[in-house]
């Protein structure tokens, strides 16, 4: 295994029980993530959940919303909404510095 792959957010390390207890919740808790579509780990060889970092990301998301009393779909709404919006600000901040550069020739 490289050593590269610990840097890559989307390498599936982590076991359920590892996830699970990175995160504060059950093993269930993920397991009904998965049941339901929302969060899809990789399997292993012999069938194991393996989350990634940015997958870990996107449970505890999901735990501060379920915490804070929304349902499944409205939480997948609110996650879906906030990642449009970053992308937008990101959009904008890129065409701000790209018409930066166009103004100062």
């Amino acid at each position: 295994m490289s050593l590269d792959r610990l840097d890559d957010a989307d390498y599936p390390a982590y076991t359920t029980g590892q996830a699970a207890q990175l995160l504060g919740v059950q093993q269930a808790f993920l397991r009904s993530l998965d049941t339901a579509d929302v969060v899809c780990p990789q399997r292993s060889d012999g069938g194991h959940r393996r989350y990634s970092r940015r997958q870990l990301e996107l449970a505890g998301r999901i735990r501060v919303l379920f915490d804070e009393g929304h349902t499944l779909a409205a939480t997948a709404r609110i996650i879906g909404l906030e990642d449009e919006l970053a992308a937008a600000h990101d959009q904008i901040t890129e065409l701000r510095r790209q018409l930066g550069q166009v103004c100062r020739h």
